[in-house]
């Protein structure tokens, strides 16, 4: 089977530390039933973006990469046997009903924890 990554877009000024508790239960349950079709092998949720810190060359600085309307808030990276099927995956991810852009590509090559993928 092919893998996809799911990308997850809020706005920039978005903070996952004010997600309602019940968005968040929303978002967790979402999670576990992904989880429990056996597609889904692994999620993250990302820190607000002005957390991160950014390398290019030699030169280090505070906050995203570059200026942007929405950022990555989180990703995760399914198995489906085609594009179809991994769009079909990412309507369902509750994200967007809490007004998150989601983006779905294919992934070229990789690894995880001593398997590898692609």
């Amino acid at each position: 089977m092919a893998e996809y990554a799911i990308l997850i877009y809020t706005p920039a000024s978005a903070d996952p530390a004010e997600i309602t508790p019940e968005d968040r239960a929303r978002l967790e349950r979402g999670a576990r039933a992904e989880a429990d079709t056996g597609a889904m092998l692994a999620a993250f949720e990302l820190q607000a973006a002005s957390t991160a810190t950014s390398i290019r060359g030699d030169a280090l600085t505070d906050g995203p990469f570059i200026e942007a309307k929405e950022v990555i808030a989180g990703f995760c990276v399914i198995e489906a046997p085609d594009l179809d099927a991994a769009l079909e995956i990412a309507r369902g991810n509750p994200a967007l009903a809490l007004g998150a852009g989601i983006e779905v590509r294919p992934v070229f090559g990789g690894f995880v924890a001593g398997r590898s993928t692609g």
